[in-house]
């Protein structure tokens, strides 16, 4: 039954990490969320919070679309969507698969795209509506062995960028949430992709160099928490105003601002010496 007094949200990717915080912190503060992800069976305590759980595959659109109808036809309008589902596929350029590559697009960049104009209609219908797409620091710098990974990213700044011009008249803000090091299963992902692919061979060095550098992320002082961006993407979603990006935590608004002072010869040598 639909609840006009209390926000809507789907958020998905919501079976771990970033995804299944923010739900949790959006129920908390008494808003309708729709939990989103393939890995349904990962989401029962969200379920039990009293998250609506959503079996949903961003490279599926069947399952989108009948998501976003469910949604529509219980609640009338959906006034925020959270595209948090993407993963890291590491690996020389050279020796990823390019179905791996497509693949990687697909998750991170089409699907994304996909689901954001499923949801436009009912948004643009209420003339009012948010978005919140969430990118990475990889989507301003970049580092050998992550080329497929950070060409997804940099695409999900560029269209967040264009989309926020095409939807201001509509009432509809865009997010972009920038999350640097954060603690999550993602690092795990990330290390064994790239082990997987490059772990042996000419990219080798670059490759180990990666996987304690992300091993290190775990332990880091600097790092994040999934807790910590959900409150950035709380606040996102919550402010009247909403700044076109957010980066957090503090270490990614470092490293975003070096890679807006340093010339690429600079930033290039700061980057080829963490990758040796």
């Amino acid at each position: 039954m639909s609840d006009k007094t209390r926000p809507v949200v789907l958020i998905t990717g919501a079976s771990s990490g970033i995804g299944y915080a923010t739900a949790l912190a959006l129920i908390a503060r008494g808003w309708v969320v729709y939990a989103a992800a393939r890995r349904v069976d990962r989401m029962a305590h969200l379920a039990a919070s009293g998250c609506e759980v959503l079996e949903m595959d961003v490279t599926d659109d069947a399952s989108m679309q009948a998501g976003v109808d469910r949604i529509v036809h219980q609640q009338g309008r959906i006034d925020v969507l959270v595209n948090n589902a993407g993963y890291g596929s590491y690996g020389a350029l050279e020796d990823v698969p390019i179905e791996e590559a497509r693949r990687q697009f697909e998750v991170n960049v089409f699907g994304l795209a996909r689901l954001t104009q499923l949801v436009l209609p009912t948004m643009r219908a209420l003339g009012r509506g948010r978005i919140v797409n969430i990118s990475s620091v990889g989507g301003r710098i970049y580092e050998p062995i992550g080329s497929w990974y950070h060409a997804t990213k940099f695409a999900v700044e560029g269209l967040s960028d264009s989309l926020r011009l095409e939807l201001a008249p509509h009432g509809i803000d865009v997010v972009i949430i920038q999350p640097g090091p954060i603690r999550t299963e993602w690092n795990a992902i990330s290390r064994e992709s790239a082990l997987e692919r490059s772990g042996d061979g000419p990219y080798a060095a670059q490759a180990a160099a990666l996987v304690s550098n992300y091993e290190n992320v775990d332990s880091s002082p600097l790092a994040g928490t999934a807790e910590g961006v959900a409150r950035t993407i709380v606040k996102a979603v919550t402010v009247r105003y909403p700044r076109s990006r957010y980066a957090t935590p503090a270490s990614a608004k470092v490293i975003v601002g070096l890679r807006r002072l340093l010339p690429d010869v600079l930033m290039d040598g700061m980057l080829s010496r963490l990758a040796t």
